[in-house]
């Protein structure tokens, strides 16, 4: 029973995190362009005397060896092989480690973003405008409050079970 509680609240978790964070489509790009730019490095270095990177292969090897600064990878030879690794280095681990800050920062931040935090702010800010309006606004703001208030009560009537 433990095993499957475990295995729920993992999926539930992982869930949240798609759901609410951008990790999933940021694993995607990353995933995308790591193949994109090992393909763009392969054909860069491919007849090129001297070349170690001389599979797609050993591309994908290096581009992940790059990215996640390991620096155990074979560095490219020509030119065009070297900017679009160096520029692979900078987009991936800007993609990588993005990815991770914004799903932590975004996981944790959800509580503060709760709605009833968002309905109390913009109540908040209105209040700081009433100056600004005119007499039939604020008969139209009397009655809308007035309603508000009657339909609050009866929501903690039914909540109470009163």
């Amino acid at each position: 029973m433990k095993k499957r509680k475990k295995t729920t609240r993992f999926k539930r978790f992982f869930k949240d995190i798609s759901a609410h964070t951008p990790f999933t489509t940021m694993l995607l790009m990353l995933i995308l362009l790591w193949l994109l730019f090992a393909a763009g490095l392969f054909f860069a270095e491919l007849n090129v005397a001297g070349a170690s990177i001389t599979t797609y292969g050993d591309a994908l090897y290096w581009g992940v060896a790059a990215f996640t600064t390991a620096g155990i990878a074979d560095s490219p030879v020509s030119m065009t092989a070297r900017l679009v690794g160096g520029l692979w280095i900078v987009i991936g681990s800007s993609l990588f480690f993005g990815a991770i800050v914004a799903t932590i920062t975004g996981y944790f931040m959800r509580p503060m973003l709760r709605p009833h935090k968002r309905i109390i702010e913009t109540i908040e800010y209105n209040l700081e405008q009433l100056g600004d309006l005119t007499i039939d606004e604020l008969d139209l703001l009397k009655e809308t409050v007035d309603t508000l208030i009657e339909h609050v009560e009866e929501i903690k009537k039914k909540q109470s079970g009163g």
